[in-house]
């Protein structure tokens, strides 16, 4: 069996790569060429945290995927500890192919990518400035694999701690070397941005609809469980697409549960990415349209991840033992 450690596994992946297998594992499961099991959820307490076991297969692949990912809130009120690990088993007689120890990385990674085929699909092509709401390692992935598919040239972040929002902030003009601006509020940052992202823990609503300009585009992908939520229902109720990855594990973990909770939006109301990549639903209409991806992360998403680890550990020459 193949083991790889995070540092292993981060110097064979990048956002584009990623961005391409994730596409094509979102082809796949509207087509009815994947599995997608249900979601585990196991909550803790003091400190507070939540474990989710996802799994899922492609069915051209021999292999399948089981991901365990974790999120545990600090009592010091510290960043979110994430973690996690995924296992890669055969599709032929179940044996364990490879042990991929990540530290969530992966998770980080694909989500990432599944936002920018969000935004490439759903934010104008002329889209120029992002508010990215959150401060933790998603916001940054998020920022990275949207660089992918769009030229961003200005980046509002807004946070809830000002420390870690400011280091974030001068990150994104040395490492990226994009002028950045640390926002007083969410508002302020939402107020004027062309797409939007959210990528934090919150349980209560920090967007709102009367803050978004014609013609933006937000991401959210904070809400993946029930209690969790970043968007107010009347941003769903509000837009002319709602995307999700999965159209029944949104409506129950995702900004769909909360806008339907509300009488804001129904089940169906919303599209599939894999639908608007197979052009089975169409997307943006006009350069006015509000749009909104509500991702709660599928398992065919790291089935595909980890696929992609095996290939590029297979071409550097990793022997499987």
């Amino acid at each position: 069996m193949l083991v790889l450690d995070e540092k292993e596994i981060r110097a064979l992946t990048n956002a584009a790569t990623a961005h391409e297998v994730v596409e094509q594992a979102f082809r796949a499961l509207h087509r009815g060429e994947a599995t997608l099991p249900g979601v585990i959820s196991v909550p803790f307490s003091a400190p507070e945290g939540v474990a989710h076991i996802k799994a899922g297969r492609l069915h051209t692949d021999s292999t399948w995927t089981v991901k365990v990912s974790t999120d545990f809130e600090p009592e010091d009120g510290g960043p979110t500890i994430h973690n996690g690990l995924m296992l890669v088993l055969s599709a032929t007689d179940g044996a364990p192919v490879a042990l991929l120890l990540d530290n969530g990385y992966l998770t980080d990674l694909r989500t990432g990518a599944a936002g920018a085929v969000a935004a490439d699909l759903l934010a104008r092509p002329d889209a120029t400035t992002v508010a990215i709401v959150g401060a933790g390692s998603q916001a940054r992935f998020q920022l990275d694999a949207l660089l992918q598919v769009r030229q961003i040239e200005s980046v509002r972040v807004a946070a809830r701690s000002p420390e870690r929002g400011q280091a974030f902030v001068d990150e994104i003009a040395s490492r990226w070397k994009l002028p950045a601006v640390l926002s007083t509020s969410v508002e302020a940052a939402v107020r004027g941005a062309d797409v939007v992202v959210t990528a934090t823990s919150s349980t209560s609503a920090l967007v709102r609809a009367d803050w978004l300009e014609p013609g933006s585009h937000v991401t959210a992908v904070g809400s993946d469980e029930p209690t969790k939520q970043e968007l107010d229902p009347d941003v769903l109720h509000r837009a002319n697409v709602i995307a999700v990855d999965d159209r029944g594990q949104a409506s129950r973990l995702g900004e769909l549960h909360h806008a339907i909770e509300a009488g804001a939006a129904r089940e169906v109301d919303a599209v599939t990415l894999g639908e608007l990549l197979e052009q089975a639903a169409e997307g943006r209409a006009t350069a006015d349209d509000v749009t909104v991806a509500d991702l709660t992360g599928v398992g065919v998403q790291d089935a595909a991840i980890a696929g992609l680890v095996l290939s590029e550990a297979t071409r550097a020459g990793r022997v499987r033992s």
